[in-house]
């Protein structure tokens, strides 16, 4: 059955191929705006279960005969509020200034859609991810690099915001963007 990924995180993608899978990218253009006061794990299955939900529309919208596998995940970092994707560079300070030395939590909710099938399921899981003091200076070299405007929280663990982790309880895929680990026993 063809799986497709309704996203167009190239993490996301790397995740899945270095799992054996190989998934049609499909990313979904819905918008992420969220109800005021919701709860962060809602927050994430709302946005997955939105996502998988256009796709799957789309597949019928085009007369799609064929069954597949629709995969949907939206994370977001949580801390004092939601934080998403920074819409600039004083944003991504802003947020990264606030998780400063601090714990913070984050979700990622994957929604599961079976196109010409029964099966619905959708979850979530939650990472605990606490930083190290750092200085203003390091905020802003790597905000410079430009790897901050496209990630929840405005850091990638993987990447260069690594020297700053002092650890993570929980899943560390699921900060990367997606929680495989849930994700294998739910599909197994």
């Amino acid at each position: 059955m063809e799986i497709i990924l309704a996203s167009a995180s190239p993490r996301r993608l790397e995740i899945f191929a270095e799992n054996g899978y190989e998934v049609t990218v499909m990313p979904a253009q819905v918008e992420e705006a969220l109800p005021e006061n919701i709860a962060p794990q809602d927050a994430v299955l709302f946005l997955s279960l939105k996502k998988a939900l256009h796709i799957e529309e789309k597949l019928k919208a085009e007369g799609r005969r064929e069954p597949a596998r629709i995969i949907a995940a939206d994370t977001i970092v949580y801390k004092d509020g939601i934080l998403g994707k920074p819409e600039d560079e004083a944003d991504a300070f802003r947020m990264l200034s606030l998780l400063n030395g601090e714990t913070h939590c984050v979700y990622s909710g994957v929604s599961v859609i079976d196109y010409m099938g029964e099966t619905r399921t959708a979850f979530y899981d939650c990472t605990e991810v606490e930083f190290v003091k750092y200085s203003e200076e390091d905020i802003a070299r790597y905000i410079a690099t430009g790897e901050p405007l496209d990630k929840a929280g405005a850091y990638a663990i993987q990447q260069g915001f690594a020297p700053y982790v002092r650890e993570y309880r929980g899943s560390y895929l699921n900060v990367v963007g997606f929680p495989w680990e849930k994700f294998e026993k739910l599909v197994k």
